[in-house]
């Protein structure tokens, strides 16, 4: 058996360059920039918040503000579909019943009933 003899090419090319850093930026110098970015986004995303906070509030007395106009439509509505069955009462008995023992305004509640029924 042969000795252990170095490879016959040699050992290849002799490193002779020094062990340097890359030459970029320190992990310090790229940490402290990180940071910056960080604290920036952080910034903007608070400020984001906050207008649609606003937004929100606004939306919400908008609504507050078209409460009375409309409920004023709503009761537009139900003080003509309540002449209109009274006038349909009156064309069809001939006079107007009283339902309850109360000459008190008692508001109506429709129900959806299906067209047809099954047996």
């Amino acid at each position: 058996m042969p000795q252990d003899m170095p490879p016959v090419g040699g050992y290849g090319p002799v490193q002779y360059k020094r062990n340097l850093p890359a030459p970029s930026f320190r992990p310090g110098t790229l940490i402290l920039g990180m940071g910056a970015v960080m604290i920036y986004g952080f910034y903007k995303l608070g400020q984001g918040i906050r207008e649609q906070n606003e937004l929100a509030r606004e939306k919400m007395w908008s609504r507050i503000h078209l409460i009375p106009l409309l409920q004023a439509e709503e009761d537009r509505d139900l003080v003509r579909r309540h002449l209109a069955d009274q006038a349909r009462e009156k064309e069809l008995l001939g006079d107007n019943f009283k339902v309850y023992n109360s000459d008190r305004y008692v508001r109506p509640t429709y129900a959806v009933t299906p067209s047809t029924t099954s047996k």
